[in-house]
């Protein structure tokens, strides 16, 4: 954080983390406002996602800091611009990450668009990521706390948002972080932290999507077309999926795999043209390897595709959350890349991000188009 004082205002989702962005950007002498974002208004009074109750945490923790609070609602930029093409996604069959969406169009859009119409100089926020200025460039880096880092959902962030922008807890492990909470008598200090996308809560997520999309049930089948059971639509399940199939276990005797009765089943394919979920036996399924894909709809934070690689491992890449590195290749293709894997990787999902990195620092990525074998 720079000695340079300056007008930051955060944004105060009611929760640990940003509570105690606040607190440092404060005690580091800098103006701070806090604003909370209200994102979503559809039954948001219910048991499952209350943003009141949030927003109550949110003017406690300011209260504390000693700081102005406001309360912004965002929730019809949200519905056109994030959940609109959260379904689209769905009922293309494809299984999209609308956290990596929320924060490009709407933490780092929305809110920073009318941060700056208060006077802000930057904005700040509670994610575990780090930012630095390198040669008049910035960087995304990996939060310090690797059982935290957030910078796979940040990854489309771009050279004008990432100068307007800090990440103080991403200096800090997360236990460090709930020390200072209780030390300065935050009163979120043991609040849970938040899982899940925003809107839906806790709630059971088909139940959820059931109101959106509408059902076409149809067959459950393994990889050699045995009919094992039927399926409520295959917008509700994504690969790699073991729970919620409602299918016992079929004996193959005499499997090279090995495969029997009790192996769980997982969620190998969608099969569009023919409405046919696909499913194996076994973690470790050939189907439900890859050691390639293909991905679209690119964003790099520099602003331009990083150079080429012409070997294995030359960057490392990110399928989804919480997985380590990857050693890859990348190669430009036709509207987007080509990257190959040094070892298989599982469950690679259309509609998921794919996320390149060069040691700490995040370059950016894409939308996965297509898994290959």
């Amino acid at each position: 954080m720079s000695p340079i004082k300056h007008r930051i205002v955060v944004g105060l989702s009611g929760g640990v983390d940003s509570a105690v962005t606040a607190h440092l950007l404060k005690q580091a002498g800098h103006e701070v406002v806090g604003i909370f974002m209200k994102n979503w208004e559809d039954d948001d009074d219910s048991e499952f996602c209350s943003s009141n109750i949030d927003f109550v945490d949110a003017a406690a923790v300011a209260d504390v800091i000693g700081i102005e609070i406001e309360h912004v609602n965002f929730a019809a930029d949200y519905k056109d611009r994030v959940f609109a093409e959260f379904l689209r996604e769905y009922q293309a069959g494809r299984t999209p990450n609308p956290d990596v969406l929320c924060n490009a169009e709407i933490k780092f859009k929305a809110f920073l668009d009318h941060a700056m119409r208060l006077g802000a100089d930057k904005i700040a926020t509670g994610h575990y990521a780090r930012v630095r200025e390198l040669d008049g460039a910035f960087q995304l880096l990996k939060g310090l706390d690797p059982l935290k880092d957030q910078s796979y959902f940040l990854h489309r962030l771009n050279q004008a948002q990432l100068a307007k922008t800090l990440f103080p807890v991403g200096e800090l492990a997360k236990t460090e972080v709930r020390r200072i909470a209780e030390a300065i008598g935050l009163p979120n200090a043991k609040k849970k932290d938040s899982t899940g996308i925003c809107f839906i809560g806790e709630r059971p997520f088909r139940e959820f999507l059931n109101r959106y999309l509408s059902q076409q049930p149809g067959p459950i089948k393994d990889e050699r077309g045995r009919k094992l059971g039927e399926h409520v639509g295959l917008s509700f399940y994504t690969l790699g999926q073991r729970q919620g199939l409602g299918i016992g276990g079929v004996k193959e005797k005499g499997s090279p795999r090995g495969g029997g009765e009790h192996e769980p089943w997982f969620v190998a394919r969608k099969d569009l043209d023919s409405n046919t979920l696909v499913v194996v036996q076994g973690h470790d399924h050939p189907l439900l390897q890859s050691r390639a894909l293909l991905a679209d709809d690119l964003s790099w934070t520099a602003g331009v595709m990083p150079a080429d690689s012409t070997e294995l491992g030359g960057y490392g890449a990110k399928t989804r959350y919480r997985q380590s590195d990857a050693a890859c290749m990348l190669t430009p293709q036709p509207g987007g890349i080509r990257l190959d894997f040094a070892q298989a990787q599982w469950a690679v999902t259309p509609g998921q991000s794919a996320v390149l990195y060069d040691g700490e620092v995040c370059l950016g990525g894409g939308v996965i188009a297509e898994a290959m074998a």
